[in-house]
């Protein structure tokens, strides 16, 4: 017999509050870019732009 999937476990709105952030930043030694990305929440993510400045 099948186990049925529960679904009101599972939380809809946990990462509804999240943002992710990608910048590209250059390597001084190389001049290859890479990433930095974060995961912040949605209320704060102006602030965290900044930092990565």
């Amino acid at each position: 017999m099948a186990k049925k999937v529960v679904a009101t476990l599972k939380k809809e709105d946990a990462n509804s509050g999240l943002t992710k952030i990608v910048k590209a930043v250059k390597s001084p030694k190389t001049g290859a870019y890479c990433f930095k990305e974060l995961i912040v929440p949605a209320a704060t993510a102006k602030e965290a732009l900044k930092d990565l400045k």
